[in-house]
């Protein structure tokens, strides 16, 4: 069964001296089964923002931990910051990231709730998804008043804590605990000090607005509805809450937004209209800051955006993307802005291993020719597919940049990025494919002395033997794809690299009969025969329609030498 995986990002309120916030990293670390993503000091906020995720289990144990340790070793009633707070631990969400839907999340975040709450003599405040009443759901009505209005809030019937004593704790405040969906914390940075022209920027992009004001919006009359509320102009953006600030750190006014929801509003589109309003107003945007992590899909969609904007294609690699993205939002104003720790894919994969595809050629080559039966066929044969979809890729983007080909460009764009995507997945199988020859290996050295080893040694064969035979079936079926690109290319792309769409549709051959060749020796093990004809019948006409669309391809190559 997949693994259930929660995120969990709890806000400490200390962001000076890290010393503190090790004490803190060091308990989440402690507990087996969590893995550390990020720490994201901030000295003007005073303020930690810390990423870590696991298993439900593991990670309530893990923020409980360091719910206690802040508690002990952060004095609230000296704290000092730009960022509003109520507590040692100011808020502690909980976000769903893999096989586990938000209710199952919010219980979780409950049980760590009642835990703290019982034990560590903490107010605590149930939002978001987790809340227990609708108007506990918004952090900040949660948290209005901050800390040194906590003591009389506790006082009031209405804001009894969900958990904990409805007592002041002086030292370690309150804390919110919540289930949500992934958060964005991002700032963009603009060319002046003024507080009150980032606030003005702020209210023009967040999903509430401003409050409408007769003739003068700073000094005109409050426009009332007829029940006496204030009426409000809406801001440009969706699932954004935004405020304006000074950071004393880097001397300059940013807006500091939460995206709650980047369907709503992605973060491309958060920093052009921050762009767009700051220029209507004589101010500049410099660049920005992510806060903590971001998913991938989300720099991937800004890298694209960008290139769009510039009529260029996006059929680029995934480094490309994030390279695109990262300039065109000055995400490396501040400082250096590493992919590989900042997006949360890239930490998870950090444990993975693709050591073929990591290599470089000699040394994969090397490998190849060793002793060891792995890597095979089956991985030169996907690795053939690869090289074949990155060469009708290359037409692709030749031809979406052709001098001349203006009209054109997002024709070629769609198409490479079709190949970029061939290619990626073909790649993945290059590991894949040695990884299931592995995995038989390690099926068959098991113990076989009982009737329940012997049984389970079988079907573990079994098991491992059919997915040694999808693998390198994959390679077939995704191999068999690129013909389409590099006829496509050969037809209609950049005449001066139709040869290249030839080579392309030639590894593409070969992949789909290399490919062919392992899935036929890997079968054979399967006791299933009904599923073993299955599969080869299929094969066998991947391996025979790929012969007929090489040959096709081929005779429009020649036809242009």
């Amino acid at each position: 069964m997949a693994k259930q995986l929660i995120e969990c990002v709890p806000n400490f309120s200390e962001g000076r001296d890290m010393s503190i916030i090790k004490q803190i990293t060091d308990e989440i670390e402690s507990v087996e089964g969590v893995k550390l993503l990020d720490v994201d000091p901030g000295k003007a906020t005073n303020r930690t923002v810390v990423t870590f995720v696991g298993e439900p289990e593991p990670v309530v144990e893990a923020a409980y931990l360091a719910i206690k340790k802040a508690g002990e070793i952060i004095d609230m009633s000296k704290h000092q910051g730009e960022h509003p707070r109520m507590g040692a631990t100011d808020v502690c969400p909980m976000i769903p990231v893999a096989n586990i839907t938000m209710e199952e999340t919010a219980k979780y975040a409950h049980k760590l709730a009642e835990k703290a709450g019982r034990d560590l003599d903490i107010p605590i405040y149930m939002y978001e998804n987790a809340a227990t009443s609708p108007k506990r759901r918004n952090l900040a009505v949660v948290r209005a008043g901050e800390y040194e209005g906590l003591k009389e809030k506790l006082s009031k019937p209405e804001w009894k804590p969900d958990y904990g004593p409805a007592r002041f704790n002086a030292q370690s405040g309150a804390t919110a605990i919540g289930a949500r969906d992934f958060l964005i914390a991002y700032n963009v940075n603009l060319n002046t000090t003024s507080v009150r022209r980032a606030n003005s920027v702020a209210f023009d992009i967040r999903e509430k607005g401003r409050i409408k004001r007769e003739g003068n919006p700073i000094t005109g009359s409050i426009v009332k509805d007829k029940n006496g509320n204030p009426e409000r102009v809406p801001g440009a953006c969706k699932s954004v809450k935004a405020i304006g600030w000074f950071i004393e750190e880097y001397g300059v006014a940013q807006i500091s937004m939460n995206i709650t929801n980047t369907k709503d509003t992605p973060l491309h589109i958060a920093f052009e209209e921050c762009n767009k309003s700051a220029t209507s107003r004589g101010m500049r945007v410099t660049g920005s800051e992510l806060v903590g992590l971001v998913p991938l899909q989300v720099m991937l969609d800004a890298g694209k955006y960008f290139l769009e904007k510039q009529q260029r294609s996006v059929g680029v690699s995934e480094s490309e993307l994030i390279k695109i993205a990262i300039k065109s939002m000055g995400l490396d104003e501040l400082g250096a802005f590493n992919p590989q720790k900042k997006i949360i894919e890239y930490q998870l994969r950090a444990d993975d291993h693709r050591p073929l595809v990591k290599m470089n050629l000699n040394d994969f080559a090397d490998e190849t020719a060793s002793e060891s039966p792995a890597p095979g066929g089956g991985s030169i044969a996907a690795y053939a597919g690869a090289m074949g979809a990155a060469l009708g890729t290359m037409v692709a983007n030749l031809s979406s940049h052709k001098r001349g080909w203006d009209d054109k460009w997002q024709i070629f764009s769609e198409w490479a990025a079709k190949g970029q995507a061939i290619k990626d997945r073909l790649l993945f199988l290059v590991d894949e494919d040695t990884a299931s020859f592995n995995a038989v290996m390690t099926a068959m050295k098991l113990p076989k002395t009982t009737s329940d080893e012997k049984n389970a040694r079988k079907k573990a064969i079994q098991e491992a033997t059919l997915y040694a035979s999808q693998v390198p079936f994959q390679v077939m079926q995704t191999s068999f794809e690129i013909f389409e690109l590099c006829e496509v290319m050969a037809k209609e792309g950049n005449p001066n690299s139709v040869t290249d769409a030839g080579v392309g549709a030639l590894c593409a051959r070969t992949a789909v009969h290399g490919a062919y060749l392992n899935v036929a020796i890997n079968i054979g093990g399967l006791d299933d025969k009904k599923q073993v004809d299955e599969m080869m019948k299929q094969a066998k006409n991947l391996r025979k329609e790929a012969d007929k669309l090489e040959q096709k391809i081929m005779k429009i190559v020649e036809s242009k030498l």
